[in-house]
């Protein structure tokens, strides 16, 4: 006697949804991503919102709970006129690093729409934030709510008591050098957020004392006369050379009030906060791309997802991988969805049906067989700039037409110095994967000196790389930042990386009653 399995019921007809329909396809993606796929993810809380306030969660890049400050609002304003005017789309969703993982979608998407953006962000990106070894070594997802809160009342607080006025030149100098805020390498585990509510005062008491015995006990100029040493020492004890500026400040500023100290600690924690995702947009965007891909396109195969369903989200995934060539007017470099999602299924493909050359370039994962646990395995142990050197193959470099172009100033013609061949794909590899280290596109500006016996001055160096110095404006007005928060004169030297020779010198002075005391 033979049985007849039956089909599933579509998950939706048409394009009207209710939150019965959102639960019944989170229910569906889950079975999928977790059971099928072996997806390991935070539990999901889904938040629909509607337009205004998808551009309000864009001003405050997209946290729930945020501080409020004048920039906010003049993004609000910016992207506001742009979608009403038709020259800017809205994202599909949000999503929030956070434990739970917080989605927002919009009450506008129709129901194949509210279906893809979950399978992408409430699984996809969920399982990236979960599981890579950045978010894990850099950010707190158990307490960045409480964290964020926190930070909120504190500011309030602040403006309370101290003024809006001062409290906003405060956060204009902060997030000036908020790129300049975050430690770059390993130091400890990720501050435990929750906790710092309950530990600011205790940390504020144990700094003063710190900083008033750094203070206390500067040499005057005969005594480093007889110490050669004590300046070494000073400099030590300021943990310099130190490329966390906004962590500098706020330990070791001479002039700033305990509470101008907390506010850059919570600027740079927040800063902390994103600093791995600038490291991973290509294959946490790959990851989340692939992943809504498969599920929407198991979801069909099941009978769960109409035909009708199936030609709006193509149509929609279309749009999100489309790669402008370079001479197209729409061409704005390379779009990360597009190169992360063909990454993904390229390794998926080398892994089930490998070629000859998979074979050379690729021996340890070539033909394996199980596609999701290599991919799990590179979405857990890699960033952008590795994952590039890693696991970019001769096929994607010949798809995406990638050469390497040389241009240099001192020369009238450019030179061609990469090609598809083996030399030159293993040469574009290195070039394009130095475009995704933040080092190579972050300024390396540190504070090397104080000048603790005379007049304070600090000393900053940038090293350029390639000879190429920062823009004489920007440098001029964050100096002026940098300048306001130490209280005293600043001099940053900008130093040729290669020969260390000195190239350009910037001098900045405090403004007086900058930052309102």
């Amino acid at each position: 006697m033979s049985t007849t399995l039956k089909t599933p019921r579509p998950l939706f007809e048409g394009a009207d949804w209710e939150f019965a329909t959102v639960q019944r396809c989170h229910d569906a993606i889950q079975a999928i991503a977790v059971g099928e796929m072996g997806l390991d993810v935070y539990p999901n809380q889904i938040e629909v919102i509607g337009t205004e306030q998808m551009l309000d969660a864009y001003s405050s890049i997209g946290m729930p709970l945020f501080y409020k400050h004048w920039s906010f609002g003049k993004h609000f304003a910016r992207d506001e006129a742009m979608y009403r005017a038709g020259m800017q789309g809205l994202a599909y969703e949000i999503v929030i690093n956070s434990n739970p993982c917080i989605s927002y979608i919009m009450e506008e998407n129709s129901a194949t729409m509210q279906t893809l953006v979950i399978a992408h962000a409430a699984f996809g990106h969920n399982h990236f934030f979960k599981n890579n070894y950045l978010f894990k070594q850099w950010t707190d997802a158990d307490g960045i709510l409480d964290y964020l809160e926190f930070a909120r009342d504190y500011i309030l607080s602040c403006e309370e008591r101290y003024g809006e006025t001062a409290v906003e030149a405060l956060l204009d100098a902060a997030h000036a050098l908020m790129s300049h805020g975050v430690h770059r390498y390993p130091r400890a585990r990720a501050t435990n957020l929750r906790m710092e509510e309950k530990r600011e005062r205790e940390r504020r008491l144990h700094d003063e004392q710190v900083f008033n015995d750094l203070w206390r006990t500067v040499p005057g100029q005969s005594s480093v006369r007889l110490d050669p040493t004590a300046l070494e020492r000073r400099r030590a004890l300021l943990q310099l050379p130190q490329e966390n500026i906004l962590y500098f400040l706020e330990k070791s500023a001479p002039r700033l009030a305990p509470w101008q100290r907390e506010v850059l600690r919570i600027v740079r924690q927040i800063a902390q906060y994103f600093y791995p995702q600038s490291q991973t947009k290509l294959m946490n965007e790959g990851c989340a791309t692939f992943v809504h891909y498969k599920i929407m396109n198991r979801l069909h195969e099941t009978g769960q997802l109409t035909d009708g369903a199936m030609v709006e989200f193509l149509r929609s995934h279309t749009n999100v991988v489309f790669q402008p060539d370079f001479d197209d007017r729409r061409y704005a470099g390379i779009n990360p969805y597009a190169l992360g999602f063909a990454m993904m299924q390229d390794i998926e493909r080398i892994v089930t049906e490998p070629t000859a050359e998979d074979q050379q370039y690729f021996p340890d994962i070539a033909g394996t067989g199980d596609a999701m646990a290599v991919l799990r395995d590179i979405w857990a142990n890699y960033r952008d700039e590795s994952f590039i050197l890693q696991f970019m193959s001769p096929r994607i470099i010949r798809q995406f037409g990638l050469f390497h172009l040389h241009d240099n100033a001192d020369t009238p013609n450019m030179k061609v110095k990469a090609i598809h061949d083996e030399m030159g794909y293993r040469a574009i590899k290195r070039t394009l994967a130095r475009h995704y280290d933040v080092a190579w596109n972050t300024p390396d500006i540190q504070v090397v000196d104080v000048d603790l016996a005379g007049d304070r001055k600090l000393i900053v160096h940038h090293r350029a790389m390639n000879k190429i110095p920062l823009d004489e404006r920007d440098a001029k007005l964050v100096l002026q930042h940098l300048a306001d928060l130490w209280g005293y004169d600043v001099v940053m030297k900008e130093i040729d990386s290669e020969t260390d020779t000195l190239m350009k010198e910037h001098v900045a002075s405090p403004r007086s009653g900058a930052l309102g005391g």
